[in-house]
């Protein structure tokens, strides 16, 4: 009678261990499982433009494998992957072509927007090609502009983003600064320099200061690229490039990789 007794409480222990131990593996499968349904909205900065191995089929969006989006996606295997961001994109561009992957069942959304609807490439084309005066002018008036007009172009990109993907956890990404200061540098005076940083700082606590009124997660890559600025040494953005002026002042691949991937990841 005890024999039995012992047998069977020997039985009912390992059947419960047996359980414990496959309820931990299930939840521990169910942690590392895929996340689910992932779009990658935006201009440039988020297509990949600078940083080379374009996908033939988005044209001129130019949509690179070298862009954080890819990166993120081929790291983490969502279950599906819309990549819709656009070389040169504004926000009315986003609204009217970027948004039709978004569903109830999109889980993550990553976007930049905004540095093309201030005038970013007047701004850099100006310091570039003219006077101190003349920079410092253009920038002035794009900066006015990220006051008055931008915020409300950046609320109907977020609520469209709301209304078509209620559950989707959002990543507003913004821009990094352009230069480092203080050294020696070929090129754009001290004084553009510093004025386009300052222009590109004002631009991204304009975008956070919405995306955060919208519960969404700013991005800020100004920290990954701190070290990797044009005329830093070790740059991490194109300069002027003449022979491929498109190039100039976004991301080279390193940027992608080193500067908004680890942001994304961080924030996603």
């Amino acid at each position: 009678m005890r024999r039995s007794r012992l047998a069977l409480f020997l039985t009912a222990l390992v059947l419960a261990v047996t359980a414990a131990l496959t309820g931990a593996t299930a939840a521990h499968a169910s942690a590392e499982a895929a996340p689910g349904p992932y779009v990658a909205l935006g201009d440039s900065y988020s297509s990949g433009v600078g940083a080379g191995s374009y996908i033939s089929s988005s044209g001129d969006c130019k949509r690179s494998t070298k862009a954080h989006p890819y990166l993120w996606a081929a790291a983490n295997s969502p279950s599906s992957f819309s990549f819709t961001a656009c070389s040169g994109a504004r926000t009315g561009d986003v609204l009217s072509g970027q948004l039709d992957p978004l569903s109830a069942s999109t889980a993550l959304v990553s976007i930049s927007i905004g540095g093309n609807d201030a005038g970013f490439a007047d701004v850099m084309t100006t310091c570039v090609l003219q006077s101190d005066s003349s920079c410092l002018s253009r920038i002035a008036t794009a900066r006015a502009f990220v006051d008055s007009t931008l915020p409300g172009r950046l609320d109907g990109v977020y609520t469209a983003i709301r209304d078509r993907a209620p559950n989707a956890h959002v990543v507003v990404l913004g821009y990094p600064r352009f230069y480092r200061l203080g050294t020696t540098c070929i090129g754009l005076s001290e004084t553009k320099r510093k004025a386009i940083n300052d222009a590109s700082d004002h631009l991204n606590s304009a975008i956070a200061a919405r995306a955060r009124a919208y519960g969404y997660t700013f991005g800020d890559v100004r920290t990954t690229f701190t070290g990797h600025e044009i005329c830093s040494g070790n740059s991490w953005l194109h300069s002027v490039d003449w022979l491929n002026i498109g190039n100039s002042y976004h991301p080279k691949a390193a940027g992608q990789s080193g500067g908004y991937l680890p942001v994304l990841t961080s924030a996603a």
